[in-house]
C-alpha cells in the first residue's frame, strides 16, 4: 500500500460525514429560486447570498437552516460548519450531475435519492484501500501504550438519593455527603455502616459494594467522575442524576499489554478511516478547483 504523504495544501472545507440529513433546500432549492427570480425572503426581501460554488449561490436563509444540525458554543461557529456543509454537499451534487451516475443510483430502504447519489459518488470515484499488515504492525509498534486492556477499580459507595429537577433536596444531599466523608475520614471502618443507614441502593446490603468496574459501566457522569479518583476515600461527594454519592476507590488495576494479533482488526479499520478521509480531502480539494468557492473564507474568519 503506498504511504499517503501529508496534506501540503490547506483545504477550505472539512470534511462532514455522509451521507447526513439536509433539508432538500440545502440540495437544489438555491438554484431554482434564482431561475425563478424569487429566492428565499425575509420580510419581503430576499435573502443575502454571500457563499457560492461555481455560479450558484447558498443564501443565509440556508445556511440559518442547517445550522440547527451543528450545534457549536458560538453562532458564528456554527454558521461556518454550516456553510462547509452545504458548500461539500453542493459540491457533491455538481460533480454526480457532470459524470451522469442517476443511472447508477439505487437507493437502499428508506435512503433519501440526493444521499443515494452522494453514496454512489464516492464508492466509484474515491480509492477505498485497506492498510497491509506491515502499516498496522508499524503503527501497533509505535503505540504500543494504547493498546492494553480496559483498567478497573474497585468501588463502595453511599448514594444519597435525591431529584435531578430537585434543587433544595440535592443542596441537601451534598451537605449530607459531605458530612457522612468528614466522619469517615476520622473513622473509616464505618464505611458499611453508614451505607446500611445511609444509602439508598440495593448495594447498602453489602456495605455500598459495587465490586469491579471497567470504563462504560456506570451512569456516563458517574464514570467520568470515579475513574478520574485516587485509591482510597474521595474527598468530595460524587454527583450523578440519582443524586450525591459517598465513593470509596479500593483497589486499581491497570489493563494488560494486548498482544498485536488482538488489535489488528481495531488498527487496520482505524487506519483505513485515515486513508480514506484523506483521499476525501484531496478529492474535494479537486472539486472546489474544478468548480469554484466564493464566500466561505469570510464565514470562517468570523469564527476564528
Amino acid at each position: 500500500m503506498r504511504r499517503i504523504e501529508p496534506e501540503r495544501r490547506s483545504l477550505p472545507i472539512t470534511v462532514v460525514d455522509l451521507p447526513a440529513p439536509a433539508p432538500a433546500a440545502a440540495h437544489h432549492g438555491h438554484q431554482h429560486d434564482e431561475e425563478a427570480g424569487e429566492g428565499e425572503r425575509t420580510l419581503g426581501q430576499p435573502a443575502p447570498c454571500l457563499l457560492f460554488v461555481g455560479d450558484a449561490g447558498i443564501s443565509e436563509a440556508e445556511i440559518a437552516r442547517e445550522m440547527q444540525f451543528h450545534r457549536a458554543p458560538r453562532p458564528e461557529q456554527a454558521r461556518a460548519d454550516a456553510a462547509r456543509a452545504l458548500v461539500v454537499r453542493e459540491l457533491l451534487r455538481c460533480e454526480v450531475e457532470r459524470l451522469g451516475l442517476d443511472g447508477q443510483v439505487r437507493p437502499a430502504a428508506g435512503e433519501p435519492i440526493e444521499e443515494a447519489r452522494i453514496r454512489v459518488l464516492l464508492e466509484t470515484q474515491v480509492e477505498d484501500r485497506r492498510p497491509d499488515e506491515a502499516d498496522c504492525l508499524r503503527y501497533y509498534e509505535h503505540n504500543r501504550a494504547r493498546f492494553h486492556a480496559p483498567d478497573r477499580i474497585r468501588v463502595r459507595h453511599i448514594l444519597l438519593a435525591a431529584p435531578a429537577d430537585d434543587a433544595a433536596a440535592r443542596f441537601k444531599a451534598r451537605a449530607e455527603g459531605e458530612r457522612l466523608i468528614a466522619e469517615l475520614q476520622a473513622n473509616p471502618v464505618l464505611f458499611a455502616d453508614f451505607a446500611l443507614r445511609h444509602s439508598q441502593c440495593p448495594s447498602k446490603d453489602q456495605g455500598g459494594e459495587l465490586g469491579w468496574l471497567q470504563r462504560g459501566q456506570t451512569t456516563p457522569e458517574f464514570d467520568r467522575q470515579v475513574f478520574r479518583l485516587r485509591q482510597g476515600l474521595a474527598g468530595f461527594p460524587v454527583e450523578s442524576r440519582w443524586g450525591y454519592h459517598v465513593v470509596s476507590v479500593d483497589a486499581i488495576e491497570a489493563g494488560e499489554p494486548l498482544g498485536f494479533e488482538q488489535v489488528r482488526e481495531q488498527i487496520s479499520d482505524y487506519l483505513e478511516l485515515q486513508v480514506r478521509q484523506q483521499e476525501l480531502q484531496h478529492y474535494l480539494l479537486a472539486l472546489q478547483e474544478r468548480y469554484g468557492v466564493r464566500g466561505l473564507q469570510e464565514i470562517e474568519a468570523l469564527a476564528a
